[in-house]
Formats: C-alpha cells, sequence, structure tokens
C-alpha cells in the first residue's frame, strides 16, 4: 500500500515566483525560439522601443542598427536612436522591470502594448552570455550617462551594476542600447534582421534606418516622407468593452465621489442621462461611493451597459499610416507597376475595443516573387513569425483570388500590406507575432482585401488587353512584307510603298494602345 503523504509534506516546496523567472523558464513565449527568430526578435524590441520614443517626442526618427558577430553563433546587437533620451533613474525600469512601462495603462495605440519587449531581450541576453546589457544615453544635457544593467530575475527588478558620466561635448541625445546574445544567427532569410527592417521601413516611410550587417554591409532604408504621423491621443474606455472585474479594478482606483460621476467622467460615450438609464436598469444607486460597489452591483451595471445603445468610441486614440504614406512605403521599396491602398472606416471589436484595418495591394517590380507575399503589421510593428496562426493570414487565404483576375496564385508577382492598428492588439501570445481570429477584425480584413482585389482586377484586365492587342499587332507585323509583295504583284506598285503604309496602318492601332496602356498605369 502506498504511503499518504499529508497536506504539509505536498507543499513544502511550494513557492510563488516573480514574473522574470517565468518568463526566463519559457522564453519561447516572447519569440525566443530558433536560431534566427531569436536575433530578429532581440532587433525588433530594440527598434519598436526607439520608434516609439521618437515619436512620442515628435522627431523624426533616425535608427542605427548594427550587429557583429563575436564568434560561432555569438553576436553583439546595438540599436541608437535620436529620440529624447532616458533619465538616469528610470533605466533599471525601463530595461530590467518586466510588465512596467509608460504604454500598458493607457489606453492609447502603440507599438509596444504589454512592458514585456526591451526588458526580455535583457533577460534573453543576460541567461546565454551572463553579461549585463550597457546603454548609453543622454537628454541632450551636458552628460551622456553609461550604465551596465542586469535583470534581477527573483525579484522581477532591473540594477544597474555599473555606471559613469561623460561630458556631451558633441551635443548628442539619444539612446544606444548594445547587447550580447549567444546561441543565436545571422542569414539574409525572410525571418532575418534585415527582412525585419525592410518590412519596417515600408510601414515607417517617415524613418531612416541605417543597418550594418556582420560583414560590414552598410544598407541604408531612406525614408520617403518628412510627415511626422501625428500622435495618437489617450481615450477613455468605451461601456461595451467592459467586465465586472475591469469596473470594479477602476472603481476602486477612482477619485469621483460618486458611481454616476464616475461613470460619466471616466468612460466615453455615457452622459447624465445615460447614468439616469443605467441606475433604472440596473437598479443600482448612482449616488453611491464607487469603491463601494459590490460584485453583484457591477454585474448588473455591465449588463445594463449591453442592454444600452452608445455611439462608437471616438478615434483620437488611433493614428493609421494612412494611404497617401503606404504608398509612398510600397513605391520606395518594392518599384510596383500597380499599388492601391485601402484604410477602412473605425470598427469595435469585443463590444467596444476600437482598431481600424489598411491594405496595399503591390503588383509587379519587386512584389512578390513565386506567389503572394503577405506583409502583416500591427500598429506599423512587422510580424515576421506565426505566419500561419494569423487572422490576418487566414484572411488573406479565404479570398478566391481568381475571380480578381489572378490566374496563377503561386506565380503571381503580389504583395500585400495588412496593417491592424488598435488601442489594444489581441495577440495569440506575448511574442507579439500573430493576430487572434476575431469576428470582426477577420471581416474587416476580408472585405479590405475585395476592395483592393476589385481595383487589381480592373488593371490585370487592362493589362491582359494591352498584351493580347500587341501581341495581335506584332502578328500581323510579321507578315507585313509578304502581303506587301503579293499586293505589288497584283498591283503592279512599288512593294517599298506598300509595305510602309502597311506598316503605319497597324502602328497607327498601336498609339491607341499606348494610349491604353497609360489609362492602365494610372489605375
Amino acid at each position: 500500500m502506498p504511503d499518504i503523504k499529508n497536506a504539509d509534506e505536498l507543499f513544502k516546496d511550494f513557492k510563488a515566483q516573480s514574473v522574470s523567472e517565468f518568463f526566463k523558464k519559457n522564453a519561447a513565449m516572447l519569440g525566443y525560439t530558433g536560431k534566427i527568430r531569436s536575433l530578429t526578435t532581440l532587433v525588433h524590441e530594440g527598434v519598436t522601443n526607439a520608434l516609439d520614443a521618437c515619436e512620442e517626442a515628435g522627431i523624426l526618427p533616425e535608427i542605427f542598427v548594427r550587429i557583429d558577430e563575436l564568434g560561432t553563433e555569438h553576436y553583439r546587437v546595438t540599436i541608437e536612436d535620436n529620440a529624447s533620451g532616458i533619465p538616469l533613474e528610470y533605466i533599471p525600469q525601463v530595461f530590467g522591470r518586466m510588465l512596467a512601462g509608460s504604454k500598458a495603462h493607457r489606453n492609447i495605440q502603440s507599438r509596444g502594448q504589454q512592458g514585456i519587449g526591451v526588458s526580455g531581450a535583457v533577460m534573453f541576453s543576460q541567461v546565454t552570455t551572463g553579461k549585463p546589457t550597457i546603454v548609453h544615453t543622454s537628454t541632450g544635457g551636458k552628460y551622456i550617462f553609461t550604465g551596465k544593467v542586469q535583470l534581477d530575475v527573483k525579484h522581477n527588478v532591473g540594477e544597474i551594476v555599473e555606471k559613469e558620466k561623460i561630458h556631451n561635448k558633441w551635443g548628442w541625445r539619444g539612446t544606444i542600447i548594445s547587447l550580447e546574445a549567444k546561441d543565436i544567427l545571422y542569414n539574409k532569410s525572410r525571418y532575418s534582421p534585415y527582412n525585419y527592417l525592410r518590412m519596417t521601413s515600408i510601414a515607417n516611410p517617415h524613418a531612416q534606418i541605417t543597418f550594418i550587417e556582420p560583414d560590414g554591409t552598410r544598407i541604408l532604408f531612406e525614408r520617403s516622407t518628412h510627415t511626422m504621423p501625428k500622435l495618437p491621443k489617450p481615450i477613455k474606455p468605451h461601456p461595451y468593452g467592459i467586465t465586472p472585474d475591469d469596473l470594479l479594478t477602476m472603481s476602486g482606483n477612482t477619485n469621483k465621489k460618486s458611481l454616476g460621476q464616475f461613470l460619466e467622467k471616466d468612460f466615453v460615450r455615457i452622459s447624465a442621462s445615460k447614468v439616469a438609464e443605467i441606475g433604472r436598469q440596473s437598479g443600482v444607486s448612482m449616488k453611491m461611493r464607487p469603491d463601494k460597489l459590490t460584485w453583484d452591483e457591477a454585474e448588473r451595471v455591465v449588463k445594463a451597459f449591453k442592454s444600452m445603445k452608445f455611439f462608437a468610441p471616438p478615434t483620437e486614440g488611433l493614428r493609421p499610416i494612412g494611404d497617401e504614406e503606404i504608398q509612398k512605403g510600397l513605391e520606395s521599396t518594392l518599384s510596383p507597376e500597380f499599388s492601391h491602398t485601402i484604410t477602412r472606416a473605425p470598427q469595435t471589436y469585443r463590444g467596444g475595443i476600437l482598431f481600424v484595418v489598411e491594405v496595399g495591394i503591390a503588383y509587379g517590380g519587386k512584389s512578390g516573387k513565386g506567389g503572394i507575399e503577405i506583409i502583416r503589421y500591427a500598429n506599423r510593428a512587422p510580424l515576421i513569425f506565426d505566419q500561419g496562426g494569423c487572422a490576418i493570414t487566414e484572411a488573406v487565404k479565404s479570398i478566391d483570388w481568381k475571380r480578381y483576375n489572378v490566374r496563377d496564385v503561386e506565380k503571381i508577382p503580389l504583395t500585400i500590406f495588412i496593417n491592424l492598428v488598435s488601442t489594444h492588439v489581441p495577440y495569440t501570445s506575448a511574442g507579439k507575432q500573430a493576430i487572434a481570429d476575431e469576428e470582426e477584425i477577420f471581416a474587416e480584413i476580408r472585405n479590405a482585401l475585395m476592395d483592393g482585389g476589385r481595383s487589381l482586377s480592373r488593371y490585370l484586365a487592362g493589362k491582359r488587353r494591352l498584351y493580347e492587342k500587341r501581341s495581335k499587332m506584332n502578328t500581323l507585323l510579321r507578315y507585313v512584307p509578304e502581303t506587301a509583295r503579293a499586293l505589288a504583284r497584283l498591283s503592279n506598285k512599288e512593294q517599298d510603298t506598300i509595305e510602309e503604309r502597311l506598316a503605319t496602318l497597324i502602328t497607327e492601332r498601336y498609339q491607341i494602345d499606348q494610349v491604353e496602356e497609360d489609362e492602365t498605369d494610372e489605375q
């Protein structure tokens, strides 16, 4: 008979672990899986932070990325930006503490949402090399501060183990992060840092990115516009997107004196008349103190929300790239024969979370070779991995492209650009590489693709007509000498004259084709 253990024995090894400890053991959840993907993830996290920092400071981004090979599967990644810099006291939190940052608590569009990214990169560097991450930063003042940052995994806090300051005689402002990692690999595949930066430049035409590869090759992704995107504004929660737990958390943190005042001031689209209706439908007093709200009362208030009609959330929290800027990005990178962009009207998913879908279609030039290339983005940040499990990919696959004059999906040189813009992107994991299958988002992507497909169909139909007419013209021109000889014998006229007139008649038809070709290009 087996020994029966008591509860004290079973629970003697029970202990809590910090967020950092959890992700140290589950680094694959952050995207650190595979040698190529891990390196690209390091670059992604640094560049994402750099772009967000520049835009929040109102500065046109100039991003410098360098990868140095230090040994077999051992590299140093250096990323520099020209943003506002980081005050010294915030460096441990920015680079060494998970779930900390200025983005997660605001209902606003941003590339990073969770406060995990760059601190996850520091952690990966630390666990593969045992070395700290080096950070240089200056806010443009007298000094440049240098710190070696380590992550205290057990307590989820960052530590500056060494620091120094030097005189900023160059007037430099910005941040440089330099970290080493092992068990990673650089190449130029579709999953590489090179392709990540190429895709970033398409969605961020206002950014200039310089990339130095391990062999010293210098690649410049030049900006194609000097117009800074307008900064989104934080927006208050919409009642349709709230759960009872959300309501209890918010009511416990508000400084409003009554529940009615809290609902009216801390949410969008709730007016004084709506507050009165919520009170009638829920049976909850709108005069009570918000922090006295119970779970049962919160459920009744949320139920009242769902039974009422509210205007859609305001769009100040979103800043799509825009048709013109997407076009510039596609043209500067792909040089396509044809391109078309679509920005759909704002919609909501899960009742009240705002989102916008943007789609660009590029045909020919350097566009997808060997079939349709899908380039996916969320809030301008490229999604390179986990393509198979993404709602964006599934939406593209769901389209019957033959209906849009695409005869050979496997060979057509077509690139499809899709950007999901939202205050809360529904990622499938903490690695932030795939979009969850939300019904409303999937439907909007399909609608945008069908809109773009119709424009592509018109272009391809025109291109096919031109090809057919030109083929017919070339066929006729081949028979001109033989026809001219026969007519010369019958009419007793000069063969050269007849040949010239026949060629002129045929090429006059070609002039009509040229006009049509110009019109097709304009489409």
